[in-house]
């Protein structure tokens, strides 16, 4: 690959393992995070470079991407939010928020790439995160599955309006363990009793996203777009024994 794959979200949990794949296989990352002590920790140890940002500042995309540089081979979107809340909870705050962070941020993020993403001369590939939650109806689950949803439909519409020169996908997990999820899969109980609704018997690893992700960032998958894949345990399309 050539230029870098620039990585929002790469401090932690899925962004940062794929941050650390990619750097592994010898690609060139540029990592996007709002902890300066994260960011700099994992730019160490990766020897890439780094940004420091927050994707509900409409403004800092493209003072991101002109630290990432041009050309760029490739851009994931690695950030979310997990707000569960029976509807009659949820505020227009909670919507705005989630809405702004999953979907209208990774908007503006390929916006603000896009002329460096389409300047080397091979393709590149762009990547987003949905949940299965979008696919399966679950409660407490609007606001997310309504900014996710719309993720999806960006992939679809980009990916049609960018090729051939640049592919885009989606990968929708179930819950998995990481710092985001931690409210959910700290006590090891809720954690296994949550790990057993999936058919595989067991939660999501960041690793699990991540191999996916980065095998969707090279060469390997210059036929692959306009995809949702469920990395998932089963959880979108099985039921469980018994």
């Amino acid at each position: 690959m050539t230029g870098k794959i620039l990585i929002y979200g790469g401090t932690g949990g899925i962004g940062s393992e794929t941050a650390r794949l990619l750097a592994a296989k010898g690609c060139s990352v540029h990592i996007v995070g709002r902890s300066q002590e994260k960011a700099e920790r994992l730019a160490g140890e990766l020897g890439c470079t780094y940004s420091i940002g927050d994707v509900s500042d409409g403004e800092s995309f493209a003072r991101v991407t002109a630290e990432a540089g041009s050309p760029l081979s490739g851009l994931v979107y690695a950030v979310g939010t997990i707000n569960l809340k029976p509807l009659g909870r949820l505020t227009e705050k909670d919507f705005e928020t989630d809405f702004r962070v999953n979907a209208m941020a990774a908007a503006l993020a390929v916006q603000a790439a896009l002329p460096a993403l389409k300047a080397g001369d091979a393709s590149s590939s762009i990547l987003f995160f949905s949940t299965v939650a979008v696919a399966q109806g679950f409660p407490a689950h609007a606001s997310i599955a309504m900014a996710k949803g719309a993720i999806e439909g960006l992939t679809r519409a980009l990916a049609a309006e960018l090729a051939p020169k640049i592919r885009v996908n989606a990968i929708a997990p179930s819950l998995t363990e990481t710092p985001l999820a931690a409210g959910l899969t700290a006590q090891p109980a809720m954690a296994q009793a949550l790990g057993q609704m999936h058919p595989l018997g067991r939660l999501g690893r960041a690793e699990d996203s991540a191999r996916l992700a980065a095998f969707l960032m090279s060469p390997d998958a210059d036929w692959i777009t306009g995809q949702i894949i469920g990395v998932d345990g089963g959880r979108s399309s099985l039921r469980t024994k018994g």
